[in-house]
């Protein structure tokens, strides 16, 4: 009696592991969903000659209602982050020049660590098995990589963007790193290079100009600053970390 009871006893368990198995299924065909629509409905409007052609109604509308505005525009950014769809660098271009420098570094900062956080999350509880098999070629060298150095690996890939952003995002989810400790080195991390980005955006004077002619229609002492920055800036820090870290 009890060898054949044994065999009922695992499908017993089953209904939970089911309804969680269903729940994710469910949360993961909303989120590609709600990412798709995104990038139709809005993936050519993250362009900088459709942006360019709203410039004046832009800033009527932000001038009427900037609280609105500022909520939106940080949702956006946390939706095209979190989602790793693409229009991020031209967002943060866009918002400082719309919002200028400080306003924008702040926007952004507190936007894209929110949308990177989101991306771990999803990554850890949702697309587990499919960032595993997309990327688990990574996944030791970065758990290897945090026993070793920690919180300052991640850290460093922030101010060094050897890898992209969101795949630290996703790969980082499979890791044992805290979501808490995520958040806040993600948050000084990526300041640096937020503030480049918003000043190169900031230093911009007109988008229509820019894209129509180029960087050619608005040279500038600048502009031409903010951008061989941009350039020079991934250069800098690598040279500062492997001073700091010999060997690295």
């Amino acid at each position: 009696m009890t060898d054949a009871a044994s065999p009922a006893a695992g499908p017993a368990a089953s209904p939970t592991g089911t309804t969680s198995s269903k729940a994710r299924l469910a949360v993961l065909l909303a989120v590609a969903a709600a990412a798709v629509a995104a990038y139709l409905r809005f993936g050519d409007a993250l362009t900088l000659a459709a942006i360019a052609e709203q410039e004046a109604a832009l800033r009527e509308y932000q001038q009427a209602n900037p609280w609105l505005v500022y909520g939106a525009a940080f949702l956006v950014y946390v939706a095209v982050t979190g989602l790793s769809l693409p229009g991020a660098a031209v967002l943060t271009l866009v918002f400082g020049w719309y919002f200028d420098f400080l306003r924008a570094v702040v926007l952004v900062s507190f936007a894209s660590t929110t949308g990177a956080s989101l991306a771990f999350l999803l990554s850890r509880y949702v697309f587990r098995d499919a960032v595993q098999s997309r990327f688990g070629g990574r996944l030791r060298a970065f758990n290897d990589a945090l026993a070793r150095d920690g919180a300052l690996y991640l850290f460093t890939l922030r101010l060094v963007p050897a890898v992209p952003f969101f795949v630290i995002n996703l790969v980082m989810g499979l890791t044992p790193l805290r979501v808490g400790t995520f958040w806040w080195v993600s948050q000084v991390g990526m300041l640096p290079g937020t503030a480049v980005y918003v000043y190169a955006g900031s230093a911009v004077p007109d988008l229509q100009v820019l894209s129509e002619r180029g960087l050619g229609g608005i040279v500038s002492p600048q502009v031409l600053a903010a951008f061989v920055l941009l350039g020079v800036f991934p250069l800098l820090v690598r040279t500062i970390m492997r001073r700091f870290r010999p060997g690295s």
